[in-house]
């Protein structure tokens, strides 16, 4: 079993940063699918950004690319989400997900089909 715990939301002014994090535990392992989805209200969940754990190859949803940056300190077993000039429409709910296999990692983040995620962090982003 893994436990995720999402901390660092808030409300920003467009332009702004933020730095998400999400501290892991339980049962991680060195070889992780592990990333960033968001919800806002009356709008489909999105995968934002995924790394491979073992690897750190990432990769970014187009919408947020060059704008934001996910990272893991393996010592601290915790995953980030490092996002910059922030637009209102990245408004939205956050999560942290885990999963232990990489096979289609992006894709089952996008779909809400990876086994782990946390409570989720609010972000609002204000024009």
């Amino acid at each position: 079993q893994v436990q995720l715990v999402e901390s660092g939301g808030g409300s920003v002014q467009a332009g702004g940063s933020l730095r998400l994090s999400c501290a892991a535990s339980g049962a991680i392992s060195k070889r992780y699918c592990m990333g960033w989805f968001r919800q806002a209200p009356g709008k489909e969940r999105e995968g934002v950004a995924r790394i491979y754990t073992l690897s750190g190859s990432t990769y970014y949803a187009d919408s947020v690319k060059g704008r934001f940056t996910i990272s893991q300190d393996n010592a601290k077993n915790t995953l980030y989400l490092q996002m910059s000039s922030l637009k209102p429409e990245d408004t939205a709910m956050y999560y942290c997900a885990a999963d232990p296999s990489t096979t289609g990692c992006f894709s089952r983040l996008n779909s809400g089909r990876l086994n782990y995620w946390g409570q989720g962090t609010q972000v609002t982003v204000s024009s």
